[in-house]
């Protein structure tokens, strides 16, 4: 490591902070916390239309900057003349980014003297890219974690500071996981900032060998091929969770097809009994639907236009047949 000049050994590191997911609440909050960070500038994705009436809804770091009275920049572009300007307004000797969604030019990665800083969630150089909490679940992983990473024109494949290894619950959600991943981060976030921009910290370049890719989920990962294992569904309903969630289309007597999101179930091991997409059991704890290998036992949904509910719940305003296949959504 280098020796830092005597001006600045003892100064807060300025930062400006780019995130707009959930995993960049806590980094947010730790580094707005710290007395070794002077936060310059925050920025995030563009509020978006959603729900019914496609009302423009912020980022969930949007919503936490406006919610603790802190201003917040959204840049259509952070590519942009007038944002590289804004940046440069600002002053950072770094640029964190978290969660973000926009990918980073040449000129934004070269505006700090220090560079920009990513915190990616996984061991890098696996699960590169934006799903990687989803595929560490998906494909029963033991461990993750979070990465401090130099960022460069590629995909995820800057070299990296240190990275910090979590196990995973054996019945852990994407939405659970993710909050421990950041708490995790923030917790590191710190000390990483004041080793790489006053005391020099080195990256080390990964191993592009090893790498691995998390593509972008989008609605149709939740759809669920009933021909596959129940462990192998189970893993991908609790990495689908907290979206795009997974799904079943059911006929319901009187009402038609419903369509289900499933927001918890467990697996069962059980011999190949009924075709895969068959609901075998319809009992006081939920349902239960055939799958390649073993069966799935739904014990909370969510239907179309509904509340969330347990299966029980729902099974008493609507009758479900054992022997009922599920439909292609």
């Amino acid at each position: 490591m280098s020796e830092p000049s005597a001006s600045l050994e003892k100064s807060p590191v300025s930062v400006y902070f780019l995130g707009s997911g959930q995993l960049a609440i806590p980094v947010l909050r730790a580094l707005r916390e710290s007395p070794k960070v002077a936060l310059t500038g925050v920025g995030t994705q563009p509020d978006k239309p959603s729900g019914r009436r496609r009302r423009p809804q912020p980022t969930a770091i949007g919503r936490f900057a406006a919610d603790g009275g802190m201003a917040v920049d959204k840049p259509v572009s952070v590519n942009s003349p007038s944002f590289l300007a804004r940046v440069v307004e600002c002053c950072p000797e770094i640029v964190v980014v978290v969660a973000f969604g926009q990918i980073l030019g040449a000129e934004l990665l070269q505006l700090p003297s220090h560079g920009c800083l990513n915190v990616h969630a996984s061991l890098l150089p696996a699960y590169r890219g934006a799903s990687p909490i989803a595929a560490a679940i998906r494909d029963g992983q033991a461990e993750t974690g979070v990465s401090f990473m130099r960022m460069d024109r590629g995909l995820d494949t800057g070299p990296v500071y240190r990275a910090f290894a979590l196990s995973l619950g054996a019945r852990e959600t994407a939405g659970e996981l993710e909050a421990r991943l950041g708490e995790l981060a923030a917790a590191r976030i710190e000390e990483i900032l004041w080793q790489v921009v006053r005391e020099g910290l080195s990256a080390k370049p990964q191993d592009d060998r090893n790498a691995s890719y998390a593509s972008r989920l989008d609605k149709s990962a939740g759809k669920l091929d009933w021909s596959r294992p129940a462990f192998e569904l189970d893993r991908c309903i609790r990495a689908y969770q907290p979206w795009p969630r997974a799904t079943v289309v059911l006929p319901v007597e009187g009402k038609g097809a419903r369509r289900l999101q499933i927001v918890r179930a467990e697996a069962l091991a059980r011999p190949v009994g009924e075709a895969p997409g068959t609901v075998e059991r319809v009992g006081r704890e939920g349902f239960e639907i055939a799958c390649g290998e073993g069966a799935i036992r739904v014990l909370e949904l969510i239907p179309e236009g509904s509340r969330p509910m347990s299966a029980a719940d729902f099974l008493r305003g609507n009758r479900l047949r054992e022997g009922a296949q599920a439909m292609v959504s």
